[in-house]
């Protein structure tokens, strides 16, 4: 076990890593944005780290479970089980977890059905909530509930609900026709649902006056991501370190749920380009004097990702850096000893608009290594590549940054 002084904090922008862009002269948003925080760490050590196992999809469930040890063909259930957690919904043994999207969908024809927004456009916790009021209480079929969450993102629970339907990520549809999934009511249930909530949103307030101010209407659910509750070892049982988690989204708060993690709620985390980035690395700084791990996860890099936002890719991440990676550095002078890794849990590269599986970047250093960090070619896709070392198992690398008397190398 690490000893219990040392204090540790994994800071993870979702989804930064991405591929050379003709707009940025071949560059990637981390290579063209400004990261010298980033970069100190980088310069301490870097690499490459496979979260997302082979044949499973990559998203920030399975990468994230990997980043804390768990391992995802292990542990993984579903994402919306991980976010029912966060919101405190307890889920019995034959009920199964939905994520329910708030999306914008272009009806032209009943063969023609577009995803245009996965998010409806970043709509706001404050003009959701009435949505999804809307469909709670309009919505009515035996054994079916719906949760409010965060922004376009919310639940779904049913009672002996179809665990093994078909169902697609809205981010992996985006700007395709999705008319035959749609149509494919006879083989799957989920589709039946989704278009009986078509009805109840088309003309609601809320999408009139966001038709008016030129935004998205939010004007279809779309599930996806079910599961059963995971059964997670808690954090400290594998590790001896008692730890927390801030995040803007309920997945990361809710596999922090399962982990037996504090979860703390920072006023104005948005999970969008305005969350209080600051704020979160304030408070990550104050829970290290009572606890020894914090997990701090930013989601506004994905989000920039999956809407092909170059610039706003680049915003998120010099603000993260400077903000987050930064404001926390300066936070742990404070402590006789501390680890610090950087990661981005996945690529969500621009020309996608979607995750991809392959190794993502992390970078760690411990105090004394930080403060007489030497220069290098900072934190970037090409760098961590170039580094040569790779952890091929996604959760081994938590291991070596608790413990570096059990250094694994990885596989190269």
């Amino acid at each position: 076990m690490p000893p219990a002084a040392t204090k540790y904090i994994l800071l993870v922008g979702d989804g930064m890593a991405d591929y050379p862009l003709p707009e940025l002269d071949g560059k990637t948003p981390l290579e063209a944005a400004k990261t010298p925080f980033m970069d100190r760490i980088a310069a301490c050590r870097i690499g490459r780290v496979r979260t997302i196992p082979d044949g499973m999809p990559p998203g920030s469930d399975i990468a994230n479970l990997s980043l804390l040890g768990y391992d995802p063909s292990v542990y993984h259930t579903g994402r919306a089980p991980l976010e029912a957690g966060s919101m405190g919904v307890t889920l019995l043994a034959d009920q199964i977890a939905f994520r329910m999207n708030l999306v914008t969908l272009d009806i032209r024809s009943e063969n023609d059905i577009r995803m245009v927004s996965h998010s409806s456009g970043d709509i706001t916790t404050q003009e959701a909530q009435p949505l999804v009021e809307s469909l709670q209480a309009e919505m009515i079929i035996p054994g079916v509930r719906i949760f409010p969450g965060i922004a376009y993102r919310h639940l779904l629970v049913w009672d002996n609900g179809p665990e093994t339907a078909v169902t697609i990520p809205p981010h992996d549809v985006l700007d395709q026709n999705i008319s035959d999934y749609l149509n494919d009511e006879a083989r799957n249930p989920i589709p039946s649902l989704i278009r009986q909530s078509w009805d109840i949103l088309k003309d609601h307030p809320i999408n009139t006056v966001r038709e008016k101010k030129g935004l998205k209407k939010a004007n279809s659910i779309w599930l996806w991501g079910q599961g059963r509750a995971p059964a997670l070892p808690p954090f400290e049982e594998k590790y001896g370190l008692r730890g927390a988690v801030i995040s803007a989204v309920d997945l990361l708060m809710g596999i922090g749920f399962y982990a037996g993690f504090e979860r703390i709620h920072v006023e104005g985390a948005t999970g969008y380009l305005d969350t209080n980035y600051q704020g979160k690395a304030e408070r990550a700084v104050q829970a290290l004097e009572r606890l020894d791990f914090v997990l701090v996860h930013v989601e506004a890099p994905d989000e920039a990702g999956h809407n092909g936002n170059v610039k706003g890719k680049i915003q998120a991440i010099e603000s993260f850096d400077q903000k987050v990676v930064g404001t926390v550095i300066n936070g742990l002078a404070r402590f006789d000893d501390y680890r610090i890794m950087v990661a981005s849990d996945h690529f969500t590269p621009i020309c996608k608009k979607t995750h991809t599986s392959e190794p993502a970047p992390f970078a760690w250093a411990g105090g004394k290594e930080l403060e007489s960090a030497p220069g290098g070619p900072g934190f970037t896709e090409k760098s961590a590549e170039d580094s040569g070392l790779v952890f091929e198992k996604g959760h081994d690398l938590i291991t070596a940054f608790l413990d570096p008397t059990h250094y694994i190398r990885g596989e190269q």
